[in-house]
């Protein structure tokens, strides 16, 4: 049981409570019209839920790291078994990357707590399972986050909804920075969701943007809204094979975007989706940088 925190959802008038606390159960109909729509950029919507390891607030617990959210329509599936194992094996390597794994499944907690004792015999090589899993019985989450069609929506007392099959990346301001959704007969990449995150981390730490396939370490494109001078002055190398394609080292550390300024980091992917604005250089003072980041703030935020 949970309450989303988005205000105009449709809510039924029968309420549970949790912990001394009201929260909705169900929503009344399917409204597609309201139903959330999430994309890239979007704020992720918060929520309370049961979980694995108890109850949380999803923004507090998502704190200052990365969150990966990745879904699954009911437990004791043998592709998500094997998912879970995967992501709970290589969960020090999302932590590395300051990054919290959280699953959720359409089935009661104490299903998911008999599923995780399979899925440690089955799936993690006889280690412990240690991420949450979200208890989304009623779907409130699944329809939250948008992974509830209509017909799925009818469905929901008569089995699994496949289309609960996401994978949300979810950074520290609680911003949605990528999602995918896989077939119910396909295997989650694990490697895919590690590659994506370094390259949006590279991305927010430099200001750089990654090319198809790019792995950590490997070459980086400079984005068009920095002259080939200025990257040269900044990053050293730059190998220009067309005016709006040029290459350079991945930096080890960089101040084209200020670490932790998240404002800079998103003013930096608008001007690459408006097809880049030669005015934002390296060579302009704070100021006038700062005047564009404020012309810019409604266009990100859109």
């Amino acid at each position: 049981m949970l309450r989303a925190t988005v205000n105009h959802l449709s809510r039924a008038s029968r309420r549970g409570l949790v912990g001394g606390r009201q929260f909705a159960v169900r929503y009344a109909s399917f409204d597609a019209a309201n139903q959330p729509r999430i994309r890239i950029g979007s704020t992720a919507p918060n929520f309370k839920a049961v979980t694995t390891e108890g109850n949380i607030d999803f923004h507090e617990f998502v704190g200052d790291s990365w969150t990966v959210l990745f879904s699954h329509p009911a437990d004791f599936t043998p592709v998500c078994t094997t998912e879970l194992g995967a992501f709970s094996t290589l969960k020090d390597e999302f932590t590395k990357r300051n990054t919290k794994l959280i699953g959720l499944s359409a089935d009661p907690v104490e299903s998911h707590e008999k599923w995780v004792k399979d899925i440690e015999e089955a799936a993690t090589q006889g280690q412990k399972f240690d991420f949450p899993i979200i208890a989304d019985k009623d779907r409130e989450v699944a329809y939250l986050y948008d992974m509830v069609d209509e017909e799925g929506f009818k469905n929901l007392s008569k089995g699994p909804v496949f289309t609960i099959r996401n994978v949300f990346i979810i950074d520290p301001k609680k911003k949605v920075r990528l999602f995918m959704v896989y077939p119910a007969s396909t295997g989650r990449n694990t490697a895919e969701v590690l590659r994506v995150l370094d390259a949006l981390q590279m991305t927010d730490r430099t200001g750089l943007v990654t090319p198809v396939d790019w792995t950590k370490g490997s070459d980086v494109i400079v984005p068009p809204s920095v002259s080939t001078e200025d990257a040269k002055a900044k990053y050293g190398d730059v190998k220009e094979v067309k005016s709006y394609l040029r290459f350079t080292k991945e930096p080890l550390k960089s101040s084209f975007v200020p670490e932790g300024s998240s404002t800079q980091s998103r003013i930096m992917l608008a001007l690459l989706g408006l097809g880049g604005l030669t005015g934002f250089t390296l060579a302009q003072g704070h100021d006038e940088k700062q005047g564009l980041v404020k012309d810019l703030e409604q266009t990100v935020s859109r």
